[in-house]
Order: C-alpha cells, then structure tokens, then sequence
C-alpha cells in the first residue's frame, strides 16, 4: 500500500472544567459498533485502491491508516479492562499467525529468485523491525511496516494508556510533537506520526471526546489540517511530492485533524450506521472486510502483482481483446479484487485459527 507507503496523526480540544478519568470507564455495550466497521473497510479499499493507482491525492481523501490505528487503539483500550499479558499475547497471536502463513510463500519466493537473508530475518518471525527481503519481492513485503508499527503499540500499550490517564489532554497534544524532530527515521517515524491516532482512540473509549467541547475540537482538528496540507505542497521541493505517504510531518497532522474530526462527529451525532442491516448485501460486504481485515491488507498486493501477468495472458484471446478494455488500469484494478476475493477464503479461515474460533470459509 511501488515506492514505501507511510502514514499519519491527530489533534484535539480542550477539556471542560473538572478532573480527567483516573480509571476505565464501564465496559461498552456488547455488539459491534457499525461506523467503526465501516471506516475500517472503506480505509481498505482505499489502502488497495492506492496502491493500485499511486494516487498522491489519496491520503489527503482519507488517510487511511490514520483511521486503522485510531480504530486499533480503542479496541485495545477496551481490552485492556483484562489483565494486560493475557491481551497483548491475544493481540499477537492474532497478527503473527496469518503473517507467518503469508511470509513462508513470500520467504520461499524470494529464496528460489536468489535472495540471500541476513540475521534480520528473525524479524519474519516477529516483526519487531522491518523483515528484509529482496528488491523483486519489494512490492509483496514493503506494506509490513503497518504490522512492525502495530506491534510496537500493543506492546508499550498498557504503559501508554496508564500515561495518557493521568494527564489526557497534555498527552495527546506532546505526542504531535516528535513527528517534527525525529526526521526519517522508518520504525521510530512510523511510530511518532500515528502516536496521536493510538491515543485518540484510547480518548473515545474512555468517553473523553463525549466530555471535550466542540469549538476548540474543531478549531484545533481543521488547524492540524491546515498545517499538515500547507506542510505537504510547501515541501514539495524536498520530497519530491505532496503525498503523506512520503511526508511524514504531513501526515501527522493531517491523519490527526481528519480523524479526529470523524471521531468527534460519530459522538455528536451519535452516528452509529445501524441502518447498515437494512442493506443485507452491503452490511455482508462490511463484516467480512473486518473479520478478514489481515487477510485483505496482506494479500492484496500479491493480488494486485499477480493481476498484470493475468492480464497479460488475456491478449492471447481475440475475444477478450476485442472487448475488453484491457488497457485500462481500472481493469487491472478489477482484476485485482478478484483475486482477492479468492483469497479471502482461501486464507481467511487462518484468522480464525489465529482467534481461538472454529476456521470458516467466511465469516
């Protein structure tokens, strides 16, 4: 999600008069939040979408990943109402398992087209660092910085959340700060551009954002936005473009005043997309992308390469060159959903596995 796809973060506002939550707040009502879900499949299309078209304008439609690991840090607020051992095993059992069934076909791929691993290659086991790989594979492993990064929030989790209750506001605004002095420095600018998002979702499952006022929410999410736009096409010349992918003080800024903004409204509107059910083939469409949200992240780029050869084979069938605009980059993109959509249920059934559940073919 072909160049390193990279990130973004989020502000917010200011705390009415009275004391900031010292605990948890009581646990949320069972059942899935539908909004929620929603976002994490549209930030997958886009996530596919990009990666398909190299769109720079993408990120700033909707940065996706800002949205993920916002959406991946209320969850692991929420489960840390558990004892915090038992979580992050559950947490990586979860990621580790499928990417260890999806690393040993990209592992053995790279190995039979003459890659030579060094030590790091302890990192396809634990993706604490960056798994090496060779430039043919590039486009396959290039998107697990997302899993590194995820992993080193749900590791420093239980100390994060137990820092941002004891002083809420404060740290959620500092953790926009070392965005703008650590430079480009891969995992620990990974980490810093998306810190404000992990938090902002601590912040809405602790009922913060119910309690912060609109007008300085507001006016500090569309100031974030302003900047992390300004900074983009202002540092044109320095990155060689204004995606956000590329710039990571960008990014910040943007992800954090866009998500912000969309976790603020899900709360003043009390949006919830329960008339989701209503549409039975969409509301399927919506919980199968987040029953198999590893699945469709990992495997979408082998879908995506393995499309140009398919393809390519059908110009060999005067049918399908006739009427078939296989030119096109929308058609590939096609065909590159398709292939995923096989391997969702090829695949899928792993997360269950990974999940303690019974394997199924679709969720």
């Amino acid at each position: 999600m072909s160049g390193r796809r990279r990130r973004g973060s989020a502000p917010v506002g200011v705390v009415e008069p009275g004391p900031a939550p010292a605990s948890p707040p009581a646990p949320a009502p069972s059942g899935r939040d539908r909004y929620f879900d929603a976002l994490r499949a549209v930030a997958l299309v886009r996530v596919v979408t990009y990666h398909c078209f190299g769109w720079a304008w993408a990120g700033l439609v909707f940065p996706s990943m800002g949205v993920m690991f916002a959406l991946a840090g209320s969850l692991m607020a929420r489960s840390l109402q558990r004892p915090a051992f038992s979580v992050i095993r559950g947490r990586m059992r979860r990621l580790l398992v499928p990417f260890w069934v999806w690393g040993v076909f990209v592992v053995l791929a790279m190995l039979i087209h003459g890659w030579m691993p060094d030590w790091r290659i302890v990192y396809w086991v634990v993706p604490l660092g960056d798994p090496p790989g060779s430039a043919w594979g590039e486009q396959a492993w290039e998107i697990l910085w997302y899993l590194r990064c995820y992993l080193w929030f749900v590791l420093l989790s239980p100390v994060l959340l137990r820092v941002f209750r004891w002083t809420p506001v404060p740290v959620l605004l500092l953790s926009l700060a070392p965005v703008l002095v650590v430079g480009d420095d891969g995992p620990l600018t990974d980490f810093c551009v998306f810190a404000f998002c992990w938090l902002l979702g601590f912040a809405h499952r602790d009922g913060l954002l119910e309690r912060w006022r609109a007008a300085p929410v507001v006016v500090l999410s569309v100031g974030a936005l302003a900047f992390g736009c300004w900074y983009a096409f202002a540092h044109q010349g320095v990155y060689g473009t204004y995606d956000l992918d590329d710039v990571p003080v960008a990014q910040a800024f943007w992800s954090a005043g866009f998500v912000t903004l969309l976790f603020s409204v899900k709360v003043w509107a009390r949006v919830d997309f329960a008339g989701l059910a209503r549409y039975r083939r969409l509301d399927r469409v919506v919980t199968v992308f987040n029953a198999r949200a590893v699945t469709i992240y990992l495997w979408h780029e082998i879908a995506l390469i393995l499309a140009v050869p398919l393809v390519d084979t059908f110009w060999n069938v005067p049918a399908f060159e006739r009427w078939l605009p296989l030119e096109s980059q929308w058609f590939l993109y096609g065909v590159g959903w398709l292939l995923i959509a096989v391997a969702v249920p090829m695949w899928g059934w792993v997360e269950d596995i990974a999940a303690k559940r019974s394997p199924r073919v679709l969720p």
